[in-house]
């Protein structure tokens, strides 16, 4: 199954702006199933422990508190080579040099409120899906 599932999430930035329906369907347009998805508000603790791999960046504590602040929406999607073509969706994480058309050119407000997460790899999918859905069917 590698390579045919991803992982994302609609921010806080994105979900307090209204943005999310249109994520979601920009995602679907785009020819990924969504085959989980969840719609939740992060503890400062659960964002700490799923950004753990940035806890030695100066941006840390930044990130847990923004991931924190507000409901995201986190979701598995599906698709063949689906990492690769989830991040050319979403576009630059500096939505100024983001593509026209991409989720990040067109909700983003700045590059730490990227109105979306996408994983980078098929290995991180794994993981960051395994943080929100322990139904092993979902999972990568």
């Amino acid at each position: 199954m590698s390579g045919n599932r991803t992982f994302t999430m609609v921010k806080p930035d994105a979900v307090a702006n209204g943005h999310m329906g249109n994520i979601i369907a920009d995602i679907t347009a785009a020819g990924f199933k969504v085959v989980g998805m969840k719609y939740l508000q992060l503890s400062a603790e659960q964002a700490g422990q799923f950004y753990a791999v940035h806890k030695e960046r100066p941006f840390y504590g930044e990130l847990v508190s923004y991931m924190s602040s507000g409901p995201i929406v986190a979701a598995v999607l599906e698709k063949a080579n689906a990492v690769s073509d989830f991040r050319t969706l979403i576009g630059a994480t500096d939505p100024s040099k983001a593509e026209p058309g991409t989720i990040r050119a067109k909700y983003a407000q700045s590059i730490a409120a990227n109105a979306v997460h996408g994983s980078d790899s098929d290995e991180n999918a794994g993981i960051e899906a395994s943080f929100f859905f322990s139904n092993l069917e979902l999972v990568l």
